[in-house]
């Protein structure tokens, strides 16, 4: 791979398959990391990884080590952290033997840069001082348990409560342990309690160039939502699709596409005979396709919905709700529509079946407006600057 620098990436979750919004970033970014540095990636994982997945990431780095963290030890890691201050989710991703092999690796390798994604995986190098550092918070993760212990109760509440204090305190502390801090947008930025927060520079997501060319598929629904169907914003959301605006739009249909639906989740979407649940396909985009209108009543999570991004590309009028649409910053009534309540986004739903210019304008400025807005090469760039210091 010739005479690149060396870049250490470590990320918590093996970056493929590409059902979570965390490994589809690391995916991409590796992709195109890969033109300016030699990647030594690091990846815990609590599952056996594939040679076929192995391989998707093999191609892009020069050396590609999994280290599996098993489900009991993560219970474990994390039943100990009711004694500290650090928050669960940095002890249910870290493993002590995977701290000596990160350090054997680091003594060994003497890679000229780290690169570290989420706080999760902070504590693997955040004091190893001998190499410049660069930390992506992607999401303010404290924000979106906030946002989860507002929508739950007893026992959840407080550890949802909990959570976020401890997030809160521990995305203000990390940030001075690295040289360079990125984020997925100002919104989150925003929510960074450290007093020198401007200094984390925003890397947006993009979209992969496959979902702007032209397939043939059906459409089946009137509407369409996807996302990974075992995190929690995506989970409340199908919820309000189901309880709160299907019923003020009867004789409408709704498929709901995505990875890993729980058990309950199932059974609502059984029991509502407007909803058809789909789970995970190969290609994503025909999911999208089969429905005339995306829609997106996120309501607790955080970052970048690229959900939204990539019904946009295309081509698929969506409704979404403001939370989600202050990270993309599409135009309001011109690239998107933006509600807020049941009545609202069934407004929205009637106004795009029976007004189709207005359909036509949202699909046409929808598209132009990610192939304008968002690449991964673009942002992949400017993050290659910010690991080396340049930017």
């Amino acid at each position: 791979m010739g005479n690149k620098p060396r870049l250490l990436m470590i990320v918590s979750r093996f970056p493929f398959p590409l059902e979570k919004g965390d490994k589809l970033r690391a995916y991409y970014q590796i992709r195109e990391l890969g033109r300016y540095f030699n990647i030594q990636l690091v990846a815990l994982s609590e599952a056996h990884v594939s040679k076929e997945h192995l391989q998707k990431l093999e191609k892009f780095c020069a050396e590609v080590h999994v280290f599996k963290i098993s489900r009991f030890s993560k219970l474990i890691n994390t039943a100990l952290m009711i004694f500290g201050k650090k928050p669960f989710q940095v002890g249910y991703f870290f493993s002590f033997k995977a701290k000596y092999k990160i350090q054997s690796l680091l003594k060994k390798q003497k890679p000229d840069y780290i690169y570290c994604q989420l706080v999760r995986t902070a504590e693997y190098v955040k004091n190893h001082h001998l190499t410049p550092k660069t930390i992506d918070y992607m999401d303010t993760l404290s924000i979106g348990m906030e946002r989860r212990s507002q929508k739950s109760k007893g026992l959840w509440k407080f550890l949802f409560t909990e959570e976020a204090k401890r997030l809160r305190e521990y995305e203000r502390v990390i940030f001075d342990y690295f040289e360079e801090r990125t984020i997925i947008s100002k919104q989150d930025r925003n929510y960074i309690s450290h007093s020198e927060r401007e200094k984390i520079q925003l890397i947006q997501n993009g979209i992969d160039p496959t979902f702007f060319e032209k397939i043939s598929v059906s459409k089946t629904h009137e509407l369409v939502f996807v996302g990974n169907l075992s995190y929690a914003p995506n989970v409340e959301a199908v919820h309000y699709i189901s309880n709160e605006i299907l019923p003020k739009l009867p004789g409408i249909n709704c498929l709901i596409s995505g990875a890993t639906p729980s058990n309950p989740l199932i059974k609502l979407t059984q029991q509502n005979t407007q909803i058809e649940l789909q789970g995970w396909i190969d290609d994503i985009r025909e999911a999208y396709l089969r429905g005339r209108i995306f829609i997106a009543p996120m309501q607790i999570g955080t970052g970048m919905q690229n959900k939204l991004l990539e019904a946009m590309a295309l081509g698929i009028p969506c409704i979404t709700t403001t939370l989600a649409n202050n990270a993309i910053q599409a135009k309001i009534n011109d690239e998107i529509l933006v509600a807020d309540s049941p009545e609202e986004f069934a407004s929205c739903v009637l106004e795009l079946i029976e007004n189709q210019m207005l359909y036509n304008k949202l699909a046409f400025n929808a598209k132009e407006f990610v192939k304008n807005n968002y690449s991964w090469e673009d942002s992949t760039l400017k993050l290659s600057k910010i690991i080396r210091g340049e930017s």
